[in-house]
């Protein structure tokens, strides 16, 4: 086990990486991969003092204070929501599973739309405020998708998904009702619903990165127990695994690594439902490997979806959440109709 995910975690890390160095090296200002390299070596310690300064500083300005704090928060977001999508999909057994068609992201965006409408988003605990409040908003959707999907205890596909959009398009309504309600706040709300990273700075990721690595810890933990849930219910209660209680641990983690994602970069869709389903079809449905290899995809992943939104019609930057539902939606679809095949087939 070790050795397959030293193998493809290795992997993965340099293509992150390579992403890094890429992508940030793309905007208004091309900087070449060299420099991008040895400007993030210099401020390394220990390492960095051996490294003689030969660029032009106002790249080192451009990298460190304009596109690292945004490329960092796109591989934190990408990778809380990858890592949720998994945990979604694990626990109910759904390849179709995610944060966005759960309605989850939706239900978040509602909690912070209201507190942004009101001046309210750094009440109460200050810059955790809008992160809380959009976990308590996404939990009670997530919980209203189970309650009117659910028959007969069971939980079947197509009424998850439906039940889903149902709540996805009601809580969109309630986005857009607040958004025409409010003039001082308008663009603010707006960025909620079709997602972005821009004039994002370092704080967002410090505020990020506590909620992704305990919500990644946990879920991670369980993998051994998703993998046993997976045979089914009854077979995974033969072997030890108190279902109930798994169930409630990894949605509500889930939730709260989507709510954490969405509370810093908006409604995002799909990324949950692409990345665990890809890493899937390379190394095999063991969680072991598709959790931490989700979480090192979805930061690729949205790290070149956001370079591609801030460049492709620069000066004009395409919404992130268009940028991942034109990947997303025909990736869901093809699920979709494959899914159906199989149940056919099944029939037949």
């Amino acid at each position: 086990m070790s050795k397959k995910l030293a193998g493809y975690g290795g992997i993965g890390i340099v293509l992150l990486v390579l992403t890094l160095l890429i992508c940030l090296g793309i905007g208004s200002v091309a900087l070449p991969v060299k420099d991008i390299a040895l400007i993030l070596l210099h401020r390394l310690p220990w390492i960095g003092d051996g490294i003689q300064p030969t660029w032009d500083p106002s790249f080192e300005q451009i990298i460190l204070k304009v596109r690292l704090p945004r490329v960092i928060l796109g591989m934190l977001v990408g990778a809380a929501l990858a890592v949720a999508g998994s945990g979604f999909q694990g626990v109910l057994r759904n390849p179709l599973a995610d944060p966005f068609t759960l309605g989850v992201s939706s239900g978040s965006a509602v909690g912070a739309s209201i507190l942004i409408f009101f001046g309210l988003q750094y009440s109460v605990i200050g810059v955790w405020t809008l992160p809380a409040v959009a976990f308590v908003t996404g939990s009670l959707t997530l919980w209203g998708v189970i309650l009117l999907a659910r028959e007969k205890g069971k939980i079947p596909t197509n009424s998850l998904i439906l039940s889903g959009v149902v709540m996805q398009s009601f809580l969109g309504a309630v986005v857009s009702f607040l958004t025409a309600m409010s003039k001082r706040t308008v663009n603010e709300i707006l960025y909620w619903t079709m997602g972005s990273l821009s004039l994002r700075g370092w704080s967002y990721s410090a505020i990020l990165l506590p909620y992704f690595l305990i919500g990644f810890l946990l879920i991670w933990s369980r993998s051994r127990s998703l993998n046993m849930l997976s045979f089914g219910e009854r077979q995974a209660a033969h072997l030890g695994v108190n279902v109930e209680r798994l169930k409630m641990m990894v949605l509500l983690v889930s939730t709260l690594l989507t709510a954490a994602a969405v509370s810093m970069a908006g409604v995002i869709g799909f990324v949950g439902l692409v990345i665990p389903h890809v890493i899937r079809l390379i190394v095999g449905p063991d969680y072991r490997y598709i959790i931490p290899l989700s979480a090192i995809g979805g930061g690729i992943f949205m790290v070149w979806a956001d370079t591609l939104a801030r460049s492709v019609l620069a000066p004009t930057e395409i919404p992130l959440g268009v940028v991942t539902a034109f990947v997303g939606a025909p990736f869901f679809g093809y699920l979709l109709y494959r899914s159906k095949k199989q149940r056919k087939g099944l029939s037949s």
